[in-house]
């Protein structure tokens, strides 16, 4: 489903951008991928089966896969972090590596936390393997992403390494938050507000996307102000993301989600779009009585309850939250004391991969 809107968006005006961002994660799997496999390669053989079918390069059993994993939009990143504080696309792979399987970790967790079955189209790990050896292969891609950072050449590593372990902090915070507030009551003044979504947000997707916009740069010696910078500009793309993910998760398309239709809203989760429409004194008691009615909804409810959040307003509320911040995305990078394509990369880069999820 492709969702539309008129407010202001930073725009992909030509074929040409279009292409410059498809090469950019193009080039970027073609350098990082050959280091990410070989760490892999390191893991247990079972283990890094696992590891390979979750990134794609495998189906359950070890055969290789038709297709091969998602955009790539972590190490990009990382990649065009390093050139962005003047170094060599060389320079952000460890990095790179670093986020990506700190990020598969945290799918394959997520996953069994929320109890999804499929993903990118295909059985979750822990549906293709089982619950105890999906955890245990999410510990060994965690350990070996501190390893692989750790074991990066140069004398600004001890930041790099500091720097992954505060996004990591932030990354469990807002994935602690995301749990509790299913807890949380609907409405009254217990219920989750648009301000805690919006922390939980930036910590459980903003905080790794920051971590790879900055850990390139980090381990090039860039200075602290383009560090900040890129990493804040991550943080609100993670929110941006977080939001649009939510969005997907009410009226996107199953063929592009990986996912049922519908799939948060007979869950109940608490996601912006239904938040938002909490907000409208109109809906809250339709809504809300939807929403408490079952532990899970049927088809029906869902389909009703999805119609109540657009009357109200949230889906357009959504989409507004999403621009935001990436409006924020686009102030961080202005004025950044960049090598002179990496901001422009950069832009091409987030302003494609933002529209193309909407």
């Amino acid at each position: 489903m492709t969702m539309t809107t008129s407010a202001p968006y930073p725009p992909v005006s030509t074929t040409a951008d279009a292409e410059r961002a498809v090469q950019l994660l193009d080039r970027s799997r073609a350098l990082v991928r050959p280091a990410l496999a070989e760490a892999v390669g390191r893991l247990h053989p079972w283990v890094g089966e696992m590891a390979a079918y979750s990134f794609g390069w495998c189906e359950a059993g070890g055969a290789p896969a038709a297709a091969a994993g998602g955009k790539g939009l972590r190490q990009a990143l990382a990649v065009l972090g390093a050139e962005a504080a003047g170094a060599a696309a060389a320079a952000g792979v460890s990095a790179a590596v670093a986020v990506e399987l700190v990020h598969t970790f945290s799918l394959l967790h997520d996953d069994i936390m929320d109890g999804d079955a499929t993903r990118r189209g295909r059985p979750t790990v822990w549906k293709a393997y089982g619950t105890g050896p999906a955890v245990l292969a999410g510990d060994a891609l965690f350990a070996l992403a501190v390893e692989t950072l750790a074991s990066a050449p140069g004398s600004h590593v001890p930041s790099a390494v500091r720097h992954l372990s505060t996004a990591l902090n932030d990354l469990v915070s807002g994935q602690a938050d995301d749990l509790l507030f299913e807890s949380r009551p609907w409405t009254g003044p217990e219920a989750v507000g648009p301000d805690e979504y919006r922390a939980m947000a930036e910590h459980k997707t903003g905080a790794l996307l920051g971590c790879a916009a900055a850990l390139g740069a980090v381990l090039a010696g860039a200075p602290a102000a383009t560090v900040t910078a890129l990493d804040r500009a991550g943080r609100h793309l993670g929110v941006a993301f977080q939001v649009i993910d939510d969005l997907l998760g009410i009226w996107g398309d199953p063929a592009v989600t990986g996912k049922p239709v519908h799939a948060d809203l007979r869950r109940r989760k608490k996601t912006f779009p239904v938040l938002a429409a909490l907000d409208n004194p109109t809906a809250v008691r339709p809504l809300a009585r939807l929403l408490e009615s079952a532990e899970e909804l049927d088809e029906t409810a869902a389909r009703r309850a999805a119609a109540v959040i657009e009357e109200a307003g949230g889906r357009s509320a959504a989409l507004a939250e999403a621009h935001r911040h990436i409006s924020h995305v686009h102030a961080c990078l202005e004025g950044l004391p960049t090598a002179p394509h990496a901001a422009d990369d950069l832009r091409a880069l987030l302003a494609f991969l933002v529209r193309r999820e909407m």
